[in-house]
């Protein structure tokens, strides 16, 4: 069974970045061979807007790809801010170069993982969704064909995700505790293991689990294993069109990440205007580097959410702009487990 209140011995934040670490070879690959953005930026530098349209993609996948290629240690800004060639770069993966190896990688061009990222940032549309690919989207959304909204798949997700959450609820809950609390309304909660965990800690806490009704099945018996059944409670909705759950603390844990920027805006708008005066939102969550250059692992994870969700990572500065645009004061991120932190707001 779950143990909602015991934080593992060791740190499964190695296992994670191995799982994840694939992203890297297809981001490269689809760098080099697919869109030439080496080749591209040895003729001149390009403003980060202007090599996004020569390579036609969208402002979600451009982000992906050119965070990760910062990352790696391959584009750098030039002295005016404009992408450019690391010197490493430069040498190993123009064409043509003496020390260039960019045929190399272009064994792995035909790759499936490498097909099927390049047609995601080009289409910019996740596993599921584009209409050459078979299967269900891992998110849920009205009018698009979830695989949260049937109850095989949305137990076998919902427990699979469960994979990071119990190991990174306990730690959540022992680094930001919540004393003062009432009533937490965990957005998106899936099995509800983060609010069990400030539950256990917290014998007068009451929680509220909000997710669509396959996964509140999980859900509810991971409550009753736990003994807090009495104090969890279930609502079953849709974050973007049903009224918010009345809380003094509201959580979004793993579940910005999943959107893009317009349906963030509107998720935390909603929180923030659902909140009492001295509320508080916890965006729990992995962060980007303000200037989008790293760091390497959430970069790489970043592109895993891209290719499954309407998401992506995004850094701390963007977090803070739309709390602050919903009218709430941001604090400082208390770093949880895997890569994770939260950052709180109050109303």
């Amino acid at each position: 069974m779950i143990d909602a209140t015991r934080p593992p011995i060791t740190d499964p934040t190695p296992i994670f970045d191995f799982y994840r670490g694939s992203a890297g070879t297809e981001l490269l690959t689809a760098a080099v061979s697919h869109f030439g953005v080496f080749e591209r930026l040895a003729r001149a530098p390009r403003r980060f807007e202007e090599l996004r349209a020569e390579l036609h993609l969208a402002e979600r996948p451009a982000v992906v790809l050119v965070t990760a290629l910062r990352a790696f240690g391959l584009l750098a800004p030039d002295a005016e801010g404009r992408l450019a060639l690391t010197p490493q770069a430069r040498e190993h993966l123009v064409p043509g170069a003496p020390f260039d190896i960019s045929g190399y990688i272009g064994l792995s061009a035909k790759a499936p993982g490498v097909v099927e990222l390049v047609e995601r940032l080009k289409t910019n549309r996740p596993a599921g969704t584009v209409p050459s690919q078979d299967g269900a989207s891992f998110i849920y959304r009205e009018g698009l064909e979830s695989a949260m909204e049937k109850e095989q798949s949305a137990r076998m997700l919902t427990l699979s995700l469960a994979g990071q959450a119990k190991n990174v609820a306990p730690v959540l809950a022992a680094r930001y505790p919540l004393p003062e609390a009432r009533v937490l309304l965990d957005v998106g909660g899936g099995t509800g293991l983060y609010a069990i965990a400030w539950l256990l800690r917290h014998p007068t806490l009451q929680a509220i689990v909000w997710d669509r009704p396959e996964v509140l099945k999980v859900a509810t018996e991971i409550a009753a294993a736990h003994g807090v059944a009495e104090r969890l409670k279930c609502v079953p909705g849709d974050m973007f069109t049903d009224p918010v759950p009345q809380a003094d603390v509201i959580l979004l844990s793993n579940v910005l990440h999943d959107w893009d920027v317009p349906q963030n805006r509107t998720l935390i708008r909603r929180c923030a205007e659902a909140l009492p005066p001295g509320g508080s939102l916890l965006v729990h969550d992995v962060f980007l580097n303000d200037a989008f250059d790293g760091p390497l692992p959430v970069a790489l994870y970043s592109a895993v959410l891209f290719s499954l969700t309407e998401g992506r990572a995004y850094s701390t500065a963007e977090y803070r702009s739309w709390l602050r645009e919903a009218g709430l004061e941001s604090g400082e991120v208390v770093p949880t487990l895997v890569h994770c932190g939260v950052l709180p707001a109050r109303k």
